[in-house]
């Protein structure tokens, strides 16, 4: 049977926990909320208390791990440091000395920063748009120095993500109606759970290795997404401002061809509103 842990069990983690067993992978979770430990073990062979930043605590729950998949999320801006680099430079630390034979990281495609649009693939040099997207890049270097001939890291980068609990309308609902600087004309890059749970499992039992795009086809403009999520629910348009700048500091069509020739294959190749 298969170990493994999964650092950081929330929104992604806890879907593929579900799957995982269904695969007969024995899935410890982990969570830095005492207050989640129940809703984990429902989902979970073993669920306890990690943080990222505690060799100790990693260096034990690792031992026996054939896999650990890097799934944690910053609650706000000013802890992402702590949240991804430290509990990449601490596993840097443990890995060495424990079993685990692949490493699979959800990052974001946050780190390509602003291409005006351009198509970029795994291949395109990063270039974090702020401080936080030089932070996601770092935590890719430190994770994919851990490799070895026996150990494979996976990293990768994600679109924005919806699914259940995320709908689209969900996230952008409130903009109805709303005026926003620009024209819409920015890239807009998604990936529904479903893809993201495929993928991570498609990285198990294919042992990916290096760094992969993870979002759906055909990035839209945010005028086109927001229009559409607007009209499929029956709510206001969005107001576009071509006078004031846009703020977004990620405008660019991210390629999934890569991890499409690994062999994966995409479950929702379009959008649902």
């Amino acid at each position: 049977m298969e170990r493994a842990l999964i650092l950081g069990c929330g929104y992604v983690g806890k879907a593929v926990a579900k799957v995982w067993e269904t695969r007969g992978v024995w899935v410890t979770a982990t969570t830095t909320r005492t207050e989640r430990l129940e809703e984990l073990k429902a989902i979970a062979h073993h669920a306890t208390i990690a943080r990222g930043d505690d060799a100790e605590t990693l260096q034990t729950l690792l031992e026996n791990q054939d896999m650990v998949l890097v799934s944690v999320g910053a609650p706000r801006s000013d802890v992402y440091a702590e949240t991804y680099l430290k509990t990449a430079e601490t596993l840097a630390l443990v890995l060495p000395h424990t079993s685990v034979q692949q490493v699979i990281y959800t990052g974001s495609y946050a780190v390509y920063g602003d291409r005006q649009g351009a198509w970029v693939t795994e291949e395109t040099p990063v270039q974090p748009a702020n401080p936080n997207g030089e932070i996601l890049h770092a935590t890719e270097q430190m994770l994919l120095s851990t490799r070895t001939e026996q150990r494979r890291v996976c990293v990768f980068r994600l679109g924005g993500i919806y699914g259940p609990g995320r709908e689209l309308v969900r996230i952008f609902g409130r903009a109805a109606g709303s005026t926003r600087p620009g024209d819409g004309s920015d890239a807009s890059n998604w990936v529904h759970l479903d893809d993201i749970v495929g993928a991570i499992d498609f990285a198990r039992s294919h042992h990916l290795d290096g760094t992969y795009n993870l979002v759906q086809d055909n990035p839209p403009t945010m005028k086109d997404l927001l229009n559409s999520v607007m009209n499929a629910h029956g709510l206001a348009p969005v107001i576009w401002e071509p006078t004031q700048t846009s703020t977004r500091p990620y405008n660019a069509r991210v390629s999934n061809q890569k991890l499409k020739a690994a062999g994966y294959s995409f479950i929702h190749t379009a959008l649902e509103y």
